[in-house]
């Protein structure tokens, strides 16, 4: 599972490295959170076919998934590309894959949480609803998820234990070394990281984020362009009984 993939060259990096990491990792399946690849806000259906035609398997997202108006008529139709299943009933697309890729039958699901993100609907009570709905021969689970605050995602981490394959969080985009097997066999990561841009501040040009914090009104903040860097975990699944075996964390640095 490849990290948050931050603009262009986020982007760039996996295109161009996504086939040698999966030959050399043995990767199976091969997901991605994708809601910063367009310019660092959202995805726009050209960018997520080519991400799709070049080897990613699935991509989840977070909340600036609709930042882009014309993702909306194509999340509706390719539910491989997830928004968080907490957002109201009526919203355009999945929060929860149920198929499957590469041959082995699998579930994705994809959460939004609740401290300092925008009003959603509770994510445990939802995860609980979906974890409900995958048929018991689906054994491979993975849960993206995405918000800001620790202990929201080490509670998911916990509450989901040993009712999925792995949780691992998203959305701040720095790697965290607690990667772990939980009991009941789930791994887990509070933050899988960046891939993207390390020369400014998770992955936006330094100068304009220093610009929002201390001047008002700021313009939006452009991306970095250097010092690129690919975060993700490794996990190794039991495909039979859907428990983690283990959990690697892997950063990588891109020259491309």
């Amino acid at each position: 599972m490849l990290a948050d993939v931050v603009a262009r060259p986020g982007r760039q990096a996996v295109l161009q490295r996504i086939n040698d990491l999966r030959r050399k990792y043995q990767a199976d399946i091969v997901t991605m959170n994708a809601e910063n690849v367009a310019g660092g806000f959202s995805i726009t259906p050209t960018i997520a076919e080519e991400l799709f035609s070049g080897g990613i398997d699935l991509m989840t997202s977070g909340n600036h998934i609709f930042d882009k108006a014309e993702v909306i008529p194509y999340i509706e139709k390719n539910h491989k590309l997830l928004r968080p299943a907490n957002y109201p009933p009526t919203t355009p697309g999945a929060g929860l894959f149920i198929g499957e890729i590469k041959g082995f039958k699998i579930a994705v699901l994809n959460l939004l949480g609740r401290v300092f993100m925008p009003p959603v609907d509770d994510p445990f009570r939802v995860a609980n609803e979906c974890i409900r709905v995958i048929p018991e021969d689906v054994k491979i689970r993975l849960v993206d998820m995405h918000c800001e605050a620790t202990s929201e995602k080490y509670a998911m981490g916990w509450f989901l234990s040993g009712r999925v394959s792995a949780v691992v969080g998203s959305h701040t985009h720095v790697q965290t070394a607690d990667e772990r097997i939980l009991e009941g066999g789930t791994a887990y990561i509070t933050d899988i990281g960046m891939t993207g841009s390390y020369s400014g501040v998770i992955g936006m040009n330094k100068d304009h984020v220093i610009e929002r914090f201390t001047k008002f009104p700021a313009r939006r903040a452009e991306h970095s362009t250097s010092n690129i860097w690919i975060c993700a975990v490794l996990i190794d699944i039991d495909e039979k009984t859907g428990k983690a075996n283990s959990i690697e964390r892997l950063k990588i640095e891109h020259h491309g």
